[in-house]
């Protein structure tokens, strides 16, 4: 659906229903992904396509049914061998599951709210359940900004739980896809098969200093699907050439640059200077936004002399112990490389809530869902 974001905004500003028909599954060479969508008002207006032509008159009757009949969604299935494809006007083939649902604004205003989300480019996944008991399909749930908030419904029960720490992993990787959810009491009793539509920019990482561990990191969060930032005042240092993984290398005072940046609650801020000049301010900002993570290299002698620092520059207790200093999980790195892992490493257990042991030592399920705050 968010093909069609911007048309669905303000369709949904108008409180004006709709049947919204999108792709959830795609096999062989089907031209459009999944999460692909068509929709339909009342009048008759059409936004989107999901074949590039040649099904849209059978999915927009589809579409009109459904707005009309008012009731449960519907199934519709297009398949054409790659063989004839061409002769039927589907170049590539393949085939597509389409499922086409009545969508109520008034019913949901959790999708106009999401929608709003996306005109602003914030982060942002739609769960639509696709598959399960007829009374839960089309259902939908959304996730906003930093994902410690769920809106809407599934079933009202631990399925919204689910649905939402799913859809949640998958904001942070920026990415949709279709996940199954259920055949367990705790989880979910009921199987369902869930679309969550992901609007997510790659989550950013900044690397503050322009040094052999700062290579490895780039390239160790670019790995990760980090959108990685270098910066470092001395611009014989911060070059590209000495970056190579890096999306963007900045020459300029570290605090500087981060006061004009845009970070949100996905980015990591890892400062590897270790030195005062420029971590005191760097840090004293850092601490101050709402960034997922802020990390400083050093000694055990070099943090307690940036604590003492950081306190005289007014920042407060509970700022401080958000810093990662000394920065990194114990894994006994030594190398840049491993250092990085180290890091990264860090990162992904504070953003899942991990605790950095090994698995050898936990009981217990091995993924642990995420603390839900609320549900609307």
């Amino acid at each position: 659906m968010l093909n069609i974001a911007e048309t669905l905004h303000r369709w949904c500003r108008e409180a004006r229903p709709f049947a919204l028909a999108t792709v959830v599954g795609v096999h062989g060479s089907a031209p459009l992904p999944v999460g692909t969508s068509v929709a339909v008002d009342e009048d008759g207006d059409a936004v989107g396509s999901i074949s590039g032509g040649c099904v849209e008159g059978a999915v927009y009757e589809l579409c009109r049914q459904v707005l009309r009949d008012r009731g449960t969604p519907q199934r519709a299935w297009f398949g054409y061998s790659d063989d004839d494809a061409f002769a039927v006007g589907l170049t590539c083939g393949g085939e597509l599951d389409v499922l086409v649902q009545r969508i109520d604004p008034a019913a949901q205003p959790h999708l106009s709210t999401a929608l709003s989300e996306i005109d602003r480019g914030r982060p942002v996944a739609v769960a639509q359940v696709v598959d399960g008991p007829e009374r839960l399909l089309g259902s939908t749930l959304s996730v906003l900004g930093g994902g410690h908030a769920a809106y809407g419904r599934v079933d009202g029960g631990p399925a919204d739980r689910a649905v939402a720490d799913r859809a949640r992993a998958l904001l942070r990787a920026g990415r949709t896809a279709r996940i199954d959810i259920g055949g367990q009491a705790d989880e979910c009793p009921e199987r369902l098969s869930v679309l969550v539509h992901v609007h997510a920019s790659r989550p950013r990482l900044l690397v503050f200093g322009a040094v052999d561990f700062a290579a490895a990191l780039s390239q160790a969060g670019r790995f990760l699907g980090h959108h990685v930032t270098v910066c470092d005042a001395r611009p014989v240092f911060a070059t590209p050439a000495r970056f190579p993984h890096a999306d963007k290398v900045v020459a300029d005072w570290p605090h500087r640059y981060l006061e004009r940046t845009e970070v949100d609650e996905r980015t990591a801020v890892c400062v590897l200077t270790h030195d005062a000049k420029f971590d005191i301010p760097l840090l004293r900002l850092a601490l101050d936004l709402p960034v997922a993570y802020v990390g400083a290299m050093g000694s055990r002698r070099t943090h307690d002399e940036r604590m003492r620092r950081l306190r005289e520059q007014g920042v407060t207790e509970s700022q401080l112990a958000r810093l990662r200093s000394p920065i990194g999980l114990d894994l006994g790195a030594s190398t840049p490389e491993e250092t990085a892992v180290s890091i990264t490493a860090e990162i992904i257990a504070q953003a899942h809530h991990g605790t950095g042991r090994p698995l050898t030592q936990i009981t217990g399920p091995i993924h642990r869902p995420s603390a839900l705050t609320s549900y609307r």
